[in-house]
């Protein structure tokens, strides 16, 4: 499969990517081709990237994770070595759902998905402060999810 994806591909990543419990029978009917090539399109997806995962999304509610926070992290030096150091440390932390070295104010920005307020000023004190190279946090406590997690547009 080269760079280029043809209309069929394109149709069949907009359905998965809006519905990823589709069967291989309903997504071949859908974008009428035979449930084997759709099998065999749908496989050099996965395996040239076009489909990096399938999951559920789980509702955060329902699971005691209903409060959504934005962190900016500063750190004390801009150099290749503090960011690998502080990207190595961040990935361990199992709460941050984001986190992207971003060009402005912050040097990374995190989402993070917490119980509540008590929760997030616990792993605030206890970790993320407590990062290497860490030198200031900002936090944005989020009021309304108005879109999260859109469908991209292609």
């Amino acid at each position: 499969m080269s760079a280029r994806l043809d209309r069929v591909d394109l149709k069949m990543l907009r359905l998965l990517q809006n519905n990823g419990r589709l069967s291989n029978a309903e997504l071949a009917e859908t974008v009428a081709i035979s449930p084997a090539t759709c099998h065999r399109r749908t496989q050099r997806l996965f395996e040239h990237g076009f489909i990096a995962a399938v999951r559920a999304i789980v509702a955060p509610k329902k699971v005691a994770k209903g409060t959504l926070v934005m962190v900016g992290v500063v750190l004390d030096r801009s150099t290749p070595e503090s960011f690998a150091i502080f990207e190595q440390a961040i990935t361990r932390l199992k709460f941050v759902l984001d986190c992207h070295l971003v060009a402005g104010d912050f040097d990374y920005f995190l989402k993070i998905r917490v119980g509540d307020m008590e929760d997030f000023n616990r792993i605030h004190g206890e970790q993320l402060i407590a990062l290497p190279g860490v030198r200031q946090t900002r936090t944005f406590f989020v009021m309304k999810e108005v879109v999260d997690n859109a469908p991209l547009e292609f």
